[in-house]
């Protein structure tokens, strides 16, 4: 498949000097000669996978349980408004 690097570079946004579209130029030939190649590897008995390994949740299952963490935070406030920390105020509104 002939490509022109001029057109890619454009569609791109590329602005690219003589030596670097020689480079840019031997590079995708290699990369679409590559994919050529995995082109012809049998894959009929393979099944299709979004992952090269066999993945399998290890999490444990999301269940509500009582916590005591925000309590024991807060009481470590120097001052507090029901459940939430107190803080002097820092913006004035106008």
């Amino acid at each position: 498949m002939p490509f022109e690097i001029e057109q890619i570079a454009e569609l791109a946004r590329l602005s690219l000097k003589p030596e670097e579209k020689a480079k840019l130029k031997k590079d995708l030939e290699s990369i679409l000669a590559y994919v050529d190649e995995l082109k012809k590897v049998d894959t009929e008995k393979v099944e299709p996978t979004s992952h090269v390994l066999n993945l399998e949740n290890i999490f444990r299952k999301d269940e509500v349980r009582p916590s005591s963490v925000r309590d024991e935070t807060l009481k470590h406030a120097p001052s507090r408004e029901g459940n939430f920390f107190k803080v002097p105020k820092v913006i004035d509104q106008e």
